[in-house]
């Protein structure tokens, strides 16, 4: 078991913060299948990206420990320990699969937004990623997880300017529209200007 595993107390801090994103992470995600409203879901996935982020950032900081105390470690436990971290990066890119998922049966033609490669029906499945996961080495595993994360944080920031670009046009737009009605003459005054002459005449 990974609490059986020898870490140093802030190693085990940062496993333990970890796991407990997990479970928030499982438990966000079995409370979006009870929600029917879109915009909450919307709201539900988004605040799920936040904790994924956060896993990201904290996995990143175990490798880094892991890496300061190799040489403290026999060759044994660093593997264990490796394996450890290998998993727990499955772990996360199947939550961001999961993610993936739910955005297209949300039915959000953004969805593009949230891929830097080819399109949804090219993306590779959950299974398919742990099959190519077992082929490769730790450190290709790590290096392809880490830059899969980064893509994702990229394309969710993209995604966020959009919309606030696009709030931005909306606003602008509403208030030419309100000040070009509020400017317009009255309509009986062009009216009267109109035939005044055709009478003088």
């Amino acid at each position: 078991m990974a609490s059986d595993l020898p870490m140093s107390p802030h190693l085990e801090q940062i496993h333990g913060e970890i796991r407990d994103h997990f479970r928030a992470l499982a438990n966000g995600f079995q409370r979006l299948d009870k929600i029917k409203d879109s915009n909450r879901q919307s709201k539900q996935l988004e605040e799920l990206a936040d904790k994924m982020r956060e896993c990201k950032r904290l996995v990143k900081e175990f490798d880094r420990e892991l890496k300061d105390g190799e040489a403290r470690n026999s060759p044994e436990v660093n593997k264990q320990l490796n394996d450890e971290k290998q998993s727990m990066i499955k772990e996360l890119n199947s939550y961001v699969a999961l993610r993936k998922t739910y955005l297209n049966t949300l039915g959000n033609k953004k969805i593009e937004l949230f891929d830097t490669g080819a399109g949804v029906s090219g993306e590779p499945t959950a299974e398919e990623n742990i099959q190519m996961a077992s082929s490769m080495s730790n450190q290709e595993l790590v290096d392809a997880g880490m830059k899969r994360m980064d893509e994702t944080d990229q394309a969710i920031e993209r995604s966020k300017q959009v919309v606030h670009q696009t709030l931005e046009v909306g606003t602008q737009t509403a208030s030419t529209l309100k000040g070009q009605v509020k400017h317009s003459p009255p309509l009986p005054d062009i009216i009267m200007w109109r035939t005044i002459p055709n009478k003088l005449t």
